[in-house]
């Protein structure tokens, strides 16, 4: 999965989520978070791969083979929601008042889109 899928997904995960909790606060019903779950898990189904474990296996050859495995695909998924709410947090911090939280994530989704995170830092 690309950085930009990653990057899309988080940002649904997180629109989502406030869209829910929104339509809680006003006594909707909301799809709940099971809707949210469905998303994340969506996400880590496709992310996560499938590890093979030898049924001799000592519980440290376990342990390294699903940190060799998971590693990589659970750095990418960290590094997306940290920058998913740096951008909130940037927005805060600075007193913007003029945007909402889903008005910063549909920025974020529009440079996502660009391709301004395709290559960077993150990589592994």
């Amino acid at each position: 999965m690309e950085r930009a899928d990653v990057l899309r997904r988080v940002i649904g995960i997180l629109t989502e989520a406030q869209d829910i909790r929104r339509a809680a606060e006003a006594g909707e019903d909301a799809d709940g978070p099971s809707g949210t779950a469905g998303v994340a898990t969506q996400l880590l189904n496709e992310m996560l791969p499938s590890i093979s474990v030898p049924a001799d296996a000592s519980p440290q050859q376990v342990a390294t083979l699903v940190a060799e495995a998971l590693g990589p695909a659970l750095h990418t998924m960290v590094s997306g929601f940290s920058l998913a709410f740096t951008s909130l947090a940037i927005a805060h911090d600075g007193g913007r008042t003029d945007v909402s939280s889903i008005e910063v994530l549909q920025e974020l989704a529009l440079e996502v889109e660009a391709g301004t995170y395709d290559e960077g830092p993150w990589e592994t």
